[in-house]
């Protein structure tokens, strides 16, 4: 979950970190009933990517009429494909100095990955370990402020006391968050040699929700800014939409599997909607998850058929397709063709109840037959 700059620096304002006075209007609000901070500030349209700088994401206003201005200018608009989900205008910074913090999960190890650098900028990962401008080290948690003290032991005064603050009041929130995550580019240090972070950007573990009370709640005010995450956290699976204007709607267990899926689609010039991990082993009988996918494709009038791809381990395929049935039925908005790709325990059942039912849906238990019936289906639907 990648969290918008304005919540992530609300995050961290709500830890005692310093972040600059800021207010938030949302895509298609009034500025003028916001209030916003005094003096010279920051517009920073607010979208789940970085690189907002050069997009032309982010401007400098010095009165409220400029303010408005420059968001009538951008509202409604996105930026690298990313929609703007509205504006943080925040007080602007009278800082000395710009540096960088990040804070990662390094898979292969299973600790923090600290980069620390003494310049902010968007090439500081190429910089590390050139010339000293760039430091980074693998920690552990309970490791991060003598870490962060040896790490910039070398650097200058006040970047070194500086950093050696930041870098585990920022590791707190980093832990206690589940994040995989937390970059502060630029960390501003300030002229009584304080500190700031300028810019924010921080990724919260997606499965890790379910125990941040914090996050859970912003994903409940805020489902529109972030509807993969607010579904995961309703429905229990990922489902992701990868093309709003995509022709082939998924409906796949295994994340692998779906992603698998995709890549082969898109290889052949087709356009997949989504990535689909439904978890078919915690169906338990109930086909709400298959409910909602199927109400999810059916919101987007471009697909033109829909392929199932379930390898079962767990999972009853004689029960899969009695919940199948009943999802269609549940859903009669979603009008087009389905093929399924089935494989596992009871496919002869699961045959039997599908050929028996009034779905129409063709049965190919292997792939790339399955494959390549959904491609005929979809050609026959561009030429019917």
């Amino acid at each position: 979950m990648f969290l918008i700059e304005h919540h992530g620096k609300e995050l961290l304002a709500s830890h005692g970190l310093p972040v600059p006075a800021g207010a938030f209007v949302p895509a298609g609000g009034d500025v003028n009933v916001v209030q916003i901070p005094g003096g010279a500030v920051m517009v920073k349209a607010q979208v789940a990517s970085g690189g907002r700088g050069k997009a032309g994401g982010i401007a400098s206003a010095a009165t409220r009429d400029d303010v408005a201005r420059i968001i009538a200018a951008l509202d409604g608009r996105t930026l690298d494909g990313k929609p703007i989900y509205g504006f943080r205008i925040e007080q602007r910074v009278d800082f000395a100095h710009e540096t960088y913090v990040s804070l990662s999960i390094d898979g292969e190890t299973a600790r923090i990955r600290l980069l620390v650098s003494t310049q902010g900028g968007i090439d500081v990962e190429a910089r590390a370990g050139n010339e000293g401008t760039a430091l980074t080290a693998l920690v552990e948690p309970k490791n991060l402020a003598a870490a962060a003290a040896a790490l910039c032991a070398g650097l200058p005064s006040p970047i070194r006391e500086a950093l050696s603050d930041a870098v585990p009041r920022l590791g707190e929130v980093f832990v206690r968050h589940e994040a995989t995550l937390l970059e502060v580019n630029p960390l501003f240090i300030m002229r009584d040699d304080g500190w700031v972070a300028g810019d924010v950007k921080l990724v919260i573990d997606d499965n890790a929700i379910v125990r941040q009370p914090m996050i859970a709640a912003l994903l409940e005010q805020h489902p529109s800014i972030y509807p993969e995450s607010a579904r995961k956290l309703v429905n229990g699976f990922d489902y992701v939409e990868v093309d709003p204007q995509g022709e082939i709607g998924l409906i796949t267990t295994g994340a692998g599997l779906s992603m698998q899926l995709i890549d082969e689609l898109k290889a052949q010039g087709r356009r997949p909607l989504n990535f689909c991990d439904i978890r078919s082993g915690q169906f338990r009988g109930d086909p709400a998850r298959l409910i909602a996918v199927m109400q999810w494709i059916a919101a987007r009038p471009s697909v033109k058929v829909v392929l199932v791809n379930i390898f079962a381990g767990i999972t009853d395929l004689a029960e899969f397709a009695k919940l199948l049935v009943q999802a269609a039925a549940a859903v009669p908005e979603l009008r087009a063709p389905i093929v399924a790709r089935l494989i596992g325990r009871n496919l002869d059942e699961a045959r039997q109840i599908l050929a028996g039912s009034p779905l129409a849906v063709t049965l190919e238990p292997d792939l790339d037959r399955a494959i390549a019936l959904t491609l005929a289906t979809l050609d026959g639907a561009h030429h019917g």
